[in-house]
């Protein structure tokens, strides 16, 4: 594993996993991953169900979620927009809906949400990360303010 790795576990395969992996390690604290909020759901199915929406590493402690977006929340990508999905509606749409609930009800429900993308991080042309050693300085820069939380000891609510 490359040396900008030290920091993240072995397991962290996926670029979203390095990306809270780095996190965790600028915040000294677990990511809950893949959480799902009862206010946050997708688009109603046929028979009228909601799914859970997840999002990607909640820090109860902070009431911070964090997601990071990968090169199909910017751009095109066939092999996930091509998707069907339960609403009707192309999954690159669906995806642009989600984030915009996310974005939208987890402030209203007292979350602070940090979106990390793809860009912000050296990769390759097919946008996958190049795993640098700058990476965890990108991470702490963005979560900056969370850091203090972290290290005083301060927990705020997580409902």
């Amino acid at each position: 594993m490359p040396k900008a790795a030290q920091d993240v576990s072995r397991t962290a395969i996926r670029d979203e996993h390095y990306v809270l992996d780095l996190c965790d390690a600028v915040l000294g604290l677990k990511a809950v991953r893949q959480h799902c909020f009862p206010f946050l759901t997708g688009d109603p199915d046929r028979r009228g169900y909601r799914k859970p929406l997840p999002v990607d590493g909640f820090y109860p402690a902070l009431s911070l979620v964090v997601e990071y977006h990968e090169r199909q929340h910017r751009e095109r990508v066939g092999f996930f927009d091509d998707k069907p999905t339960v609403s009707g509606v192309p999954r690159g749409e669906q995806r642009r809906r989600y984030d915009e609930r996310r974005a939208d009800l987890l402030p209203k429900h007292g979350y602070r949400l940090v979106v990390l993308e793809v860009d912000e991080f050296p990769h390759d042309s097919a946008k996958r990360l190049l795993r640098h050693t700058n990476d965890k300085e990108i991470v702490s820069r963005r979560l900056q303010d969370f850091r203090t939380q972290a290290g005083s000891g301060s927990v705020l609510s997580a409902d």
